[in-house]
C-alpha cells in the first residue's frame, strides 16, 4: 500500500481530532426481522421509486425523534443542552470506492419516501463532482494542514464551536452543523454490526448504524423458521441519552418496519 493510501485526508483529520477513549457513551443494538420490509421495498423500486433500507430507516429515525423521543433532538452549546428547531439527518454516503461523504437532510422528519429519495440522490450527485457542503470540505482542508499545527486548529475551531457555541460561518461551522443524528449503512461495505465513534466536532448526540442483512433461524410462533435479519446498533453520548432513550426509539422503528407504508 503506498504512502498517499495510508494518509487519506480522513486518517490525516482523525489524527488530530480523536484522543484515548475516555469520555462517556451508551451503546445499544437490536436484531429485527426485516424479510416483508425488503419485500416492501422491492415492490416499490418495481414501481419506480428508488429506495433502500437507508430510507426507511432515515425517515423512521427523524419520526421517532419527533413523535417518541423530543428530548434527543437537541445539542450541547456552552455546558447547557439546546433544543434544536428541526429534525435533520446526516446520512453518510459512499461516494467513491474508498471514501465516505455525507448527505445533510433538512426537516427529514417532513419527508416521505419520494422526497428523501430525490434529496439522497441529488446529494450524492453533487458530492461525486466535487460538490460538498462546506462542513464535508472542512476534511480536506485540515488535512492540507502540517502536524502539530492540524491537531492546534482543530481544537481550536472546537472550542469556539462547541465549547463557547460561536459560530464561524466563513468555513461553515456551527455548535448545531450535523443536524440531529448520523446515520450510517455499515452493511453495505460487508459489516454486519458495528459501534462508531463519535465524531467530536458533529455535536448529535447519537449515530445510528445498519448492519448486514442475513438469513438467520428465529422463532416465529414457536416455529423455527429462515427469516432475514438486520442488526441496528447505536453509539449514544451519556451527556444526553440514557438507555431509556434509545430503548424508546428503537420500539417505534419496530412499528415502522412492521408497517412501513406510514412513511410514503
Amino acid at each position: 500500500m503506498g504512502k498517499s493510501e495510508l494518509n487519506t485526508d480522513w486518517r490525516k483529520v482523525s489524527s488530530a481530532i480523536y484522543k484515548r477513549p475516555s469520555d462517556g457513551k451508551v451503546f445499544g443494538s437490536v436484531e429485527i426481522d426485516v424479510s416483508e420490509l425488503e419485500n416492501y421495498v422491492n415492490q416499490k423500486r418495481k414501481e419506480g421509486l428508488k429506495i433502500t433500507l437507508t430510507h426507511i430507516f432515515t425517515l423512521a429515525v427523524a419520526r421517532g425523534l419527533k413523535y417518541e423521543v423530543p428530548e434527543l433532538n437537541c445539542y450541547i452549546r456552552r455546558g447547557n443542552l439546546v433544543q434544536r428547531s428541526q429534525i435533520d439527518a446526516m446520512v453518510s454516503v459512499l461516494i467513491r470506492d474508498n471514501e465516505m461523504s455525507s448527505v445533510r437532510v433538512e426537516h427529514a422528519d417532513q419527508l416521505n419516501l419520494t422526497d428523501l429519495s430525490k434529496v439522497l440522490t441529488d446529494g450524492i450527485r453533487n458530492s461525486r463532482s466535487g460538490d460538498e457542503s462546506n462542513t464535508m470540505q472542512m476534511k480536506g482542508k485540515i488535512a492540507r494542514i502540517p502536524w502539530p499545527f492540524r491537531g492546534w486548529v482543530f481544537n481550536t475551531i472546537k472550542t469556539l464551536t462547541l465549547k463557547w457555541g460561536v459560530s464561524l460561518p466563513s468555513i461553515g461551522l456551527t455548535a448545531n452543523n450535523f443536524g440531529s443524528f448520523v446515520i450510517t449503512n455499515i452493511g453495505s461495505i460487508g459489516l454486519d454490526t458495528g459501534f462508531p465513534a463519535l465524531f467530536p466536532i458533529s455535536n448529535v448526540p447519537f449515530v445510528f448504524v445498519m448492519g448486514g442483512v442475513a438469513k438467520k433461524a428465529v422463532v416465529v410462533d414457536d416455529e423455527v423458521v429462515i427469516r432475514r435479519m438486520i442488526t441496528l446498533s447505536s453509539a449514544m453520548d451519556h451527556r444526553v441519552v440514557d438507555a431509556i432513550h434509545g430503548g424508546k426509539l428503537f420500539k417505534y422503528i419496530k412499528q415502522i418496519v412492521k408497517d412501513p407504508s406510514v412513511l410514503e
